[in-house]
């Protein structure tokens, strides 16, 4: 079982409760590949840099987990197929790194720019 780290990007039209189930069902999908989830943070609505096929921002989610390698191409074709899930990017995570925190809801702005 490799260590993976899962950014998966939902639509920005989704609505909070929605996408409470969606993310539900995003982790159903890594258990029955038979992964197991070690932890999830939602990082909140982002904007994108650019427009991608209509959408202007998305939902963003982290999750941690263990799956089988060769599973890994399976998982993210259930991803494409379901439709729920606007992107999604694996990457192998170190062991002992812990998810980041989500952003803080108000930045301090200096001069019209995040800092």
């Amino acid at each position: 079982m490799n260590r993976y780290e899962g950014m998966l990007i939902f639509p920005e039209s989704i609505a909070d409760d929605a996408l409470d189930e969606a993310v539900g069902r995003a982790k159903a999908e890594i258990e029955k590949l038979g992964g197991t989830i070690s932890g999830a943070t939602r990082m909140g609505r982002r904007e994108f840099a650019r427009p991608m096929a209509k959408q202007r921002g998305g939902h963003y989610v982290v999750i941690r987990f263990e799956l089988d390698g060769g599973r890994l191409p399976r998982l993210t074709e259930r991803y494409t197929l379901a439709g729920e899930v606007f992107r999604a990017q694996f990457t192998c995570a170190a062991e002992d790194a812990p998810i980041a925190p989500p952003p803080a809801a108000e930045e301090e702005k200096k001069d019209g720019v995040a800092e």
